[in-house]
């Protein structure tokens, strides 16, 4: 199970989403009050808050982390590793009334989404990464994802992995090819579809089956998408929402076409070859989920020292061939292909993890929600879903 997979938007549903979401005033933090005492030149330690599932194991022992070892090797920082992070707007809530108190939340490295980072950067909750003293992140970040809207220049942020949202489907079971989302709209499909029940998860893709582009949407947009949706829903197209379960279900056949993310298809490849991952004519979305620096963390420098460590390019070859999903180093690809082992270099050759340049032409990242759409785009969207 891939940890992708895990994610579930809650929406306006969640307090902290709704706190975000109204960007409330008094919980924004000035620039001046974000940074705390550095205890990083005597404290030799680190806390890192991540996913599950979202870091290389060794085969034998799975309470050992290869690059993460080494990076303590290498420097005498050690690292307290936590995989506390199961849903986006869950931890929200977790940390929101520490920050918004400006109170250290106990955490020196966190990963979020990057819609979920937007809302930390418009309230002023991250701080910003001094690059002069990450020479790898200057030099190995993938240029497409240099600059999303949400955080120029990527200064308070820097993309752990990243990943494509497009649709997979069971080409020997249906009989025929893929290729566009409207595909999915097939007679021949009636009931055997499903969507992602995320909002900030499904809008994107579904838009750009429309020709818009996502980087630049709009609220009618927005809207059109959602009575297109809507009258599939009820004239019976669309099976049902989902979360991680998509891929039981395309698993066992209960589905043969889907919203899907591409880490998740590559594992479920190695089980069944006929399960396929396209990303449409018309464009897919390219996310990444990040790194970030909370407010008043007490270790700020030894958490830049572990952020550039993960893009040096064997370190983030190393990651990607456990973890699967679009490397944000593109230099790693160099890496796994002299790889002796052939399972371990065919890797750089697949294009869910390395995209080719045709492919790179298809993507696009999207324009975040505002906090001043997000409580009426999130009603909407979850009302057709059933949240």
């Amino acid at each position: 199970m891939s940890r992708r997979s895990l994610l579930r938007a809650l929406g306006a549903g969640a307090a902290g989403a709704t706190l975000a979401g109204c960007g409330v005033p008094a919980a924004f933090v000035e620039p001046g009050d974000r940074a705390g005492h550095d205890s990083s030149a005597t404290d030799h330690t680190l806390h890192f808050a991540n996913w599950p599932l979202y870091i290389d194991t060794d085969d034998e022992d799975e309470s050992k982390r290869p690059t993460l070892d080494a990076f303590s090797k290498r420097t005498g920082i050690s690292v307290t590793y936590t995989e506390e992070i199961n849903d986006n707007d869950e931890f929200f809530g977790k940390i929101s009334p520490a920050l918004m108190n400006h109170q250290q939340t106990g955490r020196d490295l966190i990963v979020i989404s990057d819609w979920m980072a937007a809302r930390f950067v418009r309230l002023g909750w991250v701080q910003e990464m001094d690059r002069a003293k990450q020479p790898n992140v200057a030099k190995y970040l993938d240029p497409q994802l240099r600059t999303p809207a949400f955080d120029e220049g990527r200064r308070h942020s820097v993309p752990w992995q990243s990943g494509i949202t497009g649709i997979a489907y069971n080409r020997k079971k249906l009989g025929r090819e893929i290729r566009s989302t409207g595909d999915l709209w097939a007679d021949d499909l009636r009931g055997r579809v499903t969507l992602l029940s995320g909002l900030d998860e499904s809008f994107a893709l579904l838009m750009q089956g429309n020709g818009v582009d996502i980087t630049r949407w709009t609220a009618d947009d927005f809207h059109t998408m959602c009575e297109q949706v809507e009258k599939r829903v009820r004239s019976k197209h669309i099976r049902r929402f989902t979360g991680n379960d998509y891929i039981k279900d395309l698993a066992t056949g209960d589905v043969l076409a889907c919203q899907a993310y591409s880490g998740d298809v590559i594992q479920l490849q190695a089980d069944n070859p006929d399960i396929e991952f396209v990303v449409p004519e018309e464009g897919a979305e390219l996310w990444a989920e990040s790194l970030m620096i909370p407010n008043l963390a007490r270790h700020k420098r030894n958490a830049e020292k572990l952020v550039d460590h993960y893009y040096e390019p064997e370190v983030a070859a190393e990651l990607a061939a456990w973890v699967n999903y679009v490397c944000p180093v593109p230099a790693a690809r160099d890496v796994l292909a002299s790889a002796k082992d052939e399972e371990t270099a065919a890797l750089a050759e697949d294009p869910l993890i390395f995209p080719d340049d045709a492919m790179r032409e298809r993507l696009a990242i999207a324009r975040d929600i505002t906090s001043e759409e997000r409580m009426d785009f999130a009603k909407k969207w979850n009302g057709i879903v059933g949240l």
